[in-house]
């Protein structure tokens, strides 16, 4: 085991952008965190400079394959953060609670808590800051019912449901129950927890519809030994910490922007915000470059075209990235999807990306913006990167980051975060 001071949070994040999302609320409170890329085989030995982290995050990729491969990765992850001494585990799913009826939110949290034998957690998928609320157990984004939100099209897990008791139920052995804003709000939540729990509930949706109540859960559940949620949640762990109130200002050491380098730009995701922001930066004259899914799984010099039209544009030193794009509307990515099928054409795109990413950084490029959670986790990949330290966020949620053996910048992007002009806006970053 590392030799540290007491660890405060152990994350086990099931996707790489939902990875650099909690990161970046912990540090913009004033914890200083470091993300690792999978669980580490070794011991891990911290650098000096943050050998008293409060905060160690493992990205995963298990949001979206088998139950029971989420399970084994996850439990690995959460014996490893354990054995380096955390005081408390955090299982982080997405603010809109990606999964599907089979997993992988319930199993993973199921054997998580048959592991370290415990009886109970809650589940708070909440980001009021970026539009995510919990309202009588239903999930909405921006004001949107969850499955009237864009994301009942969700190429890989689609929601249909926005009742996350219902949702989580299907997909857990155990009896869920909710925690209304009422209760949340008449600080009666240890009252309602022992009534349900006198009915045999052992998991607890959480009804937020602010930051406030983000708080007041954070001071209830800061002392359970396993918390699922958001990155809000997190974020308000992190707040509510009294020793961090001594030492906030240290967050300023931790807070840069990438070098003024080559950028690319890659967008898998099919979100409706996502496709908002490649339409604008088509519309302000950006190079943009559209993946064709047909070539994307027969061509097999397909990557090597792409790169090279990135370094020519590159070349011509333009003020803005060339964008390279596999996003398209619910209605064009079902055709795609019924002429390819859906998983033939997902993985077809996600190992493009990887290869034509590979490729850059052999050619020199640094940094990388990546928009999907999915494209993040193939691009990552690539990159064949371990870890990242948090930099300056450039949206809520999406932070720069800087990988820990390089001067490798990436900004991975969650399909709804960020404004309409989020390529825009990162690339002005740049210092």
């Amino acid at each position: 085991m590392t030799e540290h001071k007491k660890i405060k949070l152990g994350v086990i994040a099931d996707d790489f952008t939902g990875a650099t999302d909690i990161a970046s609320f912990m540090v913009a409170e004033g914890w200083r965190v470091i993300l690792l890329i999978g669980t580490p085989t070794n011991n891990l030995d911290l650098d000096a400079t943050l050998k008293d982290v409060d905060a160690i995050v493992i990205s995963l990729k298990s949001r979206s394959c088998t139950p029971n491969i989420a399970i084994k990765e996850s439990i690995n992850a959460a014996k490893w953060l354990k054995k380096e001494g955390v005081a408390q585990l955090y299982f982080k799913y997405c603010s809109t609670f990606d999964s599907s009826e089979k997993g992988n939110i319930g199993p993973v949290t199921d054997v998580l808590m048959q592991e370290f034998s415990l009886q109970q957690t809650v589940f708070c998928p909440a980001l009021p800051i970026n539009g995510r609320t919990v309202l009588h157990g239903h999930l909405f984004v921006n004001g949107q019912l969850l499955n009237e939100s864009g994301m009942q099209n969700h190429p890989v897990t689609p929601m249909r449901d926005a009742n996350l008791c219902r949702v989580l139920a299907a997909q857990s052995k155990h009896l869920v129950g909710l925690i209304d804003y009422v209760t949340i709000d008449q600080d009666a939540i240890s009252q309602q927890i022992q009534l349900l729990s006198e009915q045999g509930v052992q998991y607890f949706i959480v009804d937020t519809a602010h930051n406030t109540h983000l708080e007041v859960i954070a001071r209830f559940v800061k002392s359970w030994e396993l918390v699922t949620g958001g990155s809000g949640l997190a974020g308000a762990l992190a707040k509510i910490d009294q020793e961090n109130k001594q030492t906030k200002l240290l967050k300023n050491n931790l807070i840069s922007s990438p070098i003024s380098t080559k950028t690319v730009i890659f967008s898998g995701s099919c979100s409706v915000m996502t496709c908002q922001q490649v339409a604008y930066y088509q519309e302000i004259n950006a190079p943009c470059f559209e993946i064709e899914v047909q070539k994307a799984i027969h061509d097999q010099n397909y990557a090597d075209l792409i790169c090279a039209w990135a370094l020519d544009q590159l070349a011509l030193n333009k003020t803005l990235a060339p964008l390279i794009f596999a996003t398209q509307t619910a209605d064009q990515l079902k055709r795609i999807q019924t002429e390819f099928g859906a998983a033939r054409a997902s993985e077809a795109i996600e190992e493009l990306f990887a290869k034509v990413a590979s490729q850059l950084k052999a050619q020199g490029v640094q940094n990388f913006i990546v928009a999907g959670g999915e494209t993040s986790g193939a691009v990552t990949q690539a990159l064949d990167i371990t870890g990242f330290y948090i930099r300056a966020s450039i949206a809520p949620g999406v932070p720069w980051v800087l990988d820990i053996d390089s001067e490798c910048f990436l900004a991975l992007k969650s399909g709804n975060f960020g404004q309409i002009t989020f390529f825009e806006d990162a690339q002005k970053m740049k210092g």
